[in-house]
């Protein structure tokens, strides 16, 4: 706790610290206020205007306003889907030289802050802020059906669609629709193909960087994630908290059918093929279906001379013959 409270001073006093480097005993121009000072008469106007929370300038098409012209200005690029700064590199625009600014850094590798506690590094300063917040806990953002807390924002927004329903991004190939703009981008590489993902070791290819992470472990080894009741270790999260329910009892996967209860979402995707009769494996022998890979497995065995079976089933591998 003394830890937490600690960082959470050093932030504060960075921030202050931050903030007092602006001025200067040289500035001419003094703020009332808090005796902030300014190099120029406008900037010092633009920061009283800070403290009384005036917003003058109007956009004409939404009334939102703003405290600067600039700012203003750079917003009405929105509206008129104008987009006059350009990366020399892959020659997309932005509305904003400041997104430029950012977006060059993606070329340039630049990752300019750094957090002092885990020395993460951020291209953006406000990333870095947010990110501190792992570090102090601080979790402002909260959502009002379910009390659950976030440090981002943009994070309480998308849980919110969890509570509405709400799935705004629509895959126009197959009309699937997403709560999340990255898992339409990810759901896309379904129909696309594209796997940017490489394995160094097998050469084997992933849709997704966590697939990538998780398969790597299979060459390493490694299982960071141990159960702390009897100690069996996994490479997975999601396969620890599987094996959990078998010492909790839960089965939170109901089938709607028979209302059979199983303790992994995929025991259910398989019970459910006993009701719908769909058949995905297939000997290449006798081309015999099976609803379960293990039972192709076993059929295989009352063939001699051959063990090969093909999968007929589209996955995360895609279609092809195991052998």
């Amino acid at each position: 706790m003394g830890h937490k409270s600690e960082l959470q001073n050093n932030y504060a006093q960075h921030e202050m610290c931050k903030h007092l480097c602006a001025h200067s005993e040289e500035h001419q121009f003094t703020s009332d206020v808090h005796k902030k000072s300014s190099m120029r008469r406008y900037v010092s106007k633009n920061h009283l205007q800070i403290h009384r929370e005036e917003r003058a300038l109007a956009c004409d098409l939404c009334n939102k306003t703003f405290m600067m012209s600039g700012n203003l200005n750079a917003h009405v690029h929105t509206h008129a889907g104008q987009q006059p700064f350009t990366c020399g590199v892959c020659k997309k625009s932005f509305n904003l030289s400041a997104n430029l600014k950012l977006h060059l850094r993606t070329h340039t590798g630049q990752w300019p802050y750094t957090c002092v506690v885990c020395k993460k590094s951020f291209r953006q300063s406000c990333s870095l802020k947010v990110h501190l917040r792992i570090h102090t806990g601080d979790q402002t953002f909260t959502c009002d059906v379910c009390k659950k807390s976030f440090s981002w924002s943009s994070n309480l927004k998308v849980h919110l669609r969890i509570h509405t329903g709400e799935q705004p991004f629509k895959c126009d190939v197959c009309k699937k629709t997403f709560s999340h703009s990255g898992s339409l981008r990810l759901h896309l590489r379904t129909h696309t193909g594209v796997r940017p993902y490489k394995c160094d070791v097998c050469k084997k290819f992933f849709r997704q960087s966590g697939a990538l992470k998780v398969h790597l472990r299979t060459h390493t080894g490694e299982k960071a994630f141990k159960c702390d009741i009897c100690k069996r270790s996994f490479s997975q999260s999601i396969t620890l908290k599987d094996h959990l329910r078998t010492h909790t009892g839960e089965r939170p996967f109901t089938c709607d059918v028979c209302k059979k209860s199983f303790n992994r979402s995929s025991t259910l995707k398989v019970h459910l093929r006993s009701h719908t009769g769909e058949r995905l494996f297939m000997c290449d022998i006798c081309e015999r279906s099976f609803t379960e890979l293990n039972t192709l497995k076993k059929h295989l065995r009352i063939h001699t001379g051959r063990s090969r079976l093909r999968v007929m089933y589209v996955t995360d591998l895609s279609i092809g013959q195991i052998t």
